[in-house]
Parts: C-alpha cells; structure tokens; sequence
C-alpha cells in the first residue's frame, strides 16, 4: 500500500540534529568540561526536548569522541585524548585535501569571493581577540570547497571528526599560529583561482595537517 506522505520523520530529524549540534559546542566551547557528567534527563531539561534525542545525541558524540559512555552507567565529556585529537586530524586534513581537489574546477568567482571575503573576517577575528568569530569564518572558507564538490560522504566525515580537532583549534587562533592560517588560506584562494587542484589540495592538508594538540 502506498505510504501516506508525513513531515514528522524530518521532524523528528531536525530535533535530533539540532539536539546534537547544541551538545557538540557545549562541548568544544567549554561549556562542558572534560570529565563533567552529563545526565541525559538535565540535559533534556536544558534543551526543552525528551530524553529521546539527547540519548541519539550522546551516542553520536560517544562515536566522535567527544564523551565517554559507560553503558547503564554514566556519560562524560571525554579528557583531551592527544593521540585521538592528531588521528582525527588527520581524517579531516585528508577530507579537505580531497574537497579542494574536486572543488577547484567547478569554483566561479562568486565562490572564490567569498573565501576572500571569509578570510578577511578570519583576520579582523583574530586582531579582535575573537576566537569564537575566527571559528566560524573559517568553517565558512573551507565549506566553500566541500559544498562546492557535492560530496556527501566527505561532508559527513568531516560532521563527525571536526568537533574532536575543534579545541586544538581554539588553542591555535589564540596564538600566532592563527595568524599564519590566514596567510595560508591567501595561498589556498591564490591557488584555486589559478586552477592549480593539486596545488591546492596541497596547502589544504598543510592547514589542516600543522593543528598541534597539547595537553
């Protein structure tokens, strides 16, 4: 028989995205610190939602790394893991080498724009002291390439393994080292615009390659 069409499922989608999305920065922003408890009926209460989709969403994160479940037990955001931190980093390093290497012959100047236009926020947020504003230009620069090679899988990688590189991030854009990734992605936006996908790709996985975690 013919299903009757519904909008609950992507409802019930864009709940849980949304649930896991706001755990996700509470996480990397510190909001939740390494070793906290997380109970999944608090958190439902701080989110206005059931424990359904926060119970979804500490599965997903358990999955990245971001917290640690003991089954019938407890969930915690997980310690600064060094050596997950460089493996991820690694997996997202790769991911954004791949989507500049498919990306660069489908730019137009209405893309390569707005990677300027990125990194020029991505500078003033450093000169300001604003790691928060650093983060999101510079998630908007390289989501240019990965939207623009169409490639879902390699979205959904870097969904889940960002998060865990984002707190070696944060440490980066505090220090001279933010700086530098600015002047890298100048030679990025150069290179694209010149067509140069292998040169590109090159200096994508530098930029990403050169986060260093400490502990």
């Amino acid at each position: 028989m013919p299903i009757p069409a519904s909008e609950a499922p992507a409802d019930r989608i864009l709940l849980r995205d949304g649930v896991y999305r706001r755990l996700r920065d509470a996480i990397v922003d510190g909001t939740f610190e390494p070793g906290e408890l997380l109970k999944d009926g608090e958190l439902a209460t701080w989110l206005g939602v059931s424990r359904t989709p926060v119970r979804e969403a500490l599965l997903r994160l358990a999955e990245g790394g971001l917290v640690v479940a003991t089954p019938g037990r407890s969930t915690r955001v997980s310690t600064l893991d060094l050596r997950k931190v460089r493996e991820a980093r690694d997996v997202v390093a790769a991911m954004h080498e791949l989507a500049v290497r498919e990306a660069v012959p489908e730019l137009d100047d209405d893309d390569l724009e707005a990677m300027r236009e990125a990194n020029t926020r991505f500078r003033a947020a450093l000169e300001a002291h604003d790691v928060d504003a650093a983060l999101r230009a510079d998630d908007d620069l390289h989501g240019v390439p990965v939207t623009v090679s169409g490639n879902r899988s390699l979205a959904a990688v870097l969904d889940q393994f960002t998060p865990v590189v984002r707190r070696a991030e944060r440490l980066q854009f505090s220090s001279q080292g933010g700086r530098d990734s600015a002047d890298r992605h100048d030679e990025l936006i150069r290179l694209c615009a010149a067509g140069d996908a292998e040169g590109a790709a090159a200096v994508a996985f530098d930029t990403w390659h050169r986060l260093q975690p400490e502990g």
